[in-house]
């Protein structure tokens, strides 16, 4: 709360002397406004940003540096005893001490060195804090003088603004980059440690599902099995029953949309149809698990089929449901896309409206259709809730839907939930799991714009 008070007042700060420069430069245009290299709104965003970067750059290294060198004061300050504890000890007791100096209550505390250490560390932080919001201050208040003084006609204001901005498109995109590569490394770094553990072969063709393995070499079980196949195929049986549901009923409703609806219909069920997209997944699992799957259960109980509460079928259908607004949205934005300089041509050769969409418009939309439909499956193998919630957690290599079945993204959330060892090879399977959802979807993705890109039809 007191790091977004510091924030707010900056930029209040901010804005106050983006006012008070766009007034200065108004009074030194006086009446010719001519006499001004740039718009006196450049002023003032000149002014603005000189007093607001300069302490945001501080606030945001100051932060960074911060934990280290507490941690690093509190270390120097613990008994000797403390002192001689192994690295992983010591990092316990140092997590313990930050979360103690967060929470302020002590009375769950593992001793007397903790409680202590918790004290000193919220003090130094109270006043590294404090000696931040003063220096940050200051040096907004200095650099809004500066801005102020260097204020002329003459000034270039407009040119270093906008240089200011472009360094900032530039380090947010490049930041977004390094992100990206970041995902990539951390997956490819933790997949490889465990491929040397699980050979590749075993992992990507193996038929039996068993990662638990023991924490000791005593315990039973020590070793696990990683085959992968059936993860991959409830996954991907569970994304072809959601397609079943959501292309269909998607791409009718998109074609009803843009070719038949009036317009005030459209206007109305069109932003209804998307609200689909805006509902948490969490609820959408919650309605697969108290809805759908007892459903299905009491009609094949009734037909005499044997369906599992946690099945395919239901989660499939579900995720479908989910899905259907992608696919709506996208085919529909295609199909209006469609000059209607075709459409006239077709009725002028006689097509009825049905032939016209047929023949004409779905054929010129079809390559962004299939775009949108790529961009779905993506979605539905990439999806976790709603499978976490509905779908099983035993791995069955089966291609009947009415089986419980277990997916990629469940594997990945059990897989990190609990005590074992972060290097074990039930851990790091996560990783390698999640690195071959990270390549399909990014498959998916790639072939889903070069299909656009090579099949789309530019009309003048």
């Amino acid at each position: 709360m007191q790091f977004l008070t510091l924030v707010a007042v900056l930029l209040l700060m901010s804005a106050a002397v983006y006012r008070m420069g766009r007034g200065r430069a108004q009074v030194l245009a006086g009446t010719e406004a001519r006499s001004l290299h740039s718009l006196p709104s450049y002023y003032g965003y000149y002014v603005a940003l000189w007093c607001g970067i300069p302490a945001l750059l501080l606030i945001v290294g100051w932060l960074s540096l911060e934990p280290f060198i507490l941690r690093s004061l509190v270390v120097d300050a613990l008994p000797t005893e403390a002192k001689a504890l192994s690295p992983a000890r010591l990092s316990l007791l140092m997590n313990e001490v930050r979360q103690l100096a967060a929470s302020g209550d002590f009375r769950f505390s593992s001793g007397p060195v903790a409680s202590a250490a918790a004290e000193q560390y919220r003090g130094l932080r109270a006043t590294s804090f404090g000696a931040m919001t003063v220096l940050a201050l200051s040096l907004a208040v200095g650099g809004a003088v500066y801005g102020m003084r260097a204020i002329s006609p003459k000034l270039r204001a407009r040119n270093r603004v906008e240089s200011a901005v472009k360094v900032f498109l530039v380090a947010s995109s490049t930041l977004a980059i390094f992100t990206t590569i970041g995902i990539v490394l951390s997956l490819l770094f933790e997949s490889l440690l465990f491929f040397q553990k699980v050979p590749l072969t075993d992992f990507l063709f193996g038929l039996n599902w068993s990662p638990q393995t023991a924490m000791r070499a005593d315990q039973v079980g020590a070793s696990g099995s990683f085959g992968a196949v059936p993860l991959f195929a409830g996954t991907l049986l569970i994304s072809v029953i959601a397609m079943f549901v959501a292309v269909p009923i998607g791409l009718l409703s998109a074609i009803y949309m843009a070719e038949y609806a009036h317009p005030k219909f459209r206007s109305i069920a069109k932003p209804l149809l998307e609200v689909l997209a805006g509902i948490p997944t969490v609820v959408y699992g919650f309605f697969a698990v108290l809805a759908v799957a007892p459903f299905l259960r009491s009609i094949g109980q009734s037909v005499g089929i044997s369906i599992a509460s946690e099945s395919a079928m239901a989660t499939g259908i579900v995720m479908g449901v989910m899905i259907i607004p992608f696919i709506s949205s996208l085919s529909d934005d295609v199909i209006c896309a469609v000059p209607d300089s075709l459409r006239h041509g077709a009725y002028g050769l006689g097509a009825t409206r049905s032939e016209t969409i047929k023949q004409v418009v779905i054929p010129a939309a079809l390559p962004g259709i299939i775009g949108g439909i790529l961009l779905a499956v993506s979605r539905a193998i990439g999806e976790t809730m709603i499978v976490v919630m509905a779908a099983g957690l035993s791995a069955h290599l089966t291609a009947n839907p009415f089986a419980s079945v277990t997916t990629v993204t469940v594997q990945i959330v059990t897989l990190l939930v609990g005590d074992q060892e972060f290097d074990s090879p039930k851990t790091l399977s996560a990783f390698a799991l999640g690195l071959v959802l990270f390549v399909v979807t990014l498959a998916l993705n790639v072939v889903a714009l070069h299909v656009v890109r090579k099949y789309r039809e530019k009309y003048d």
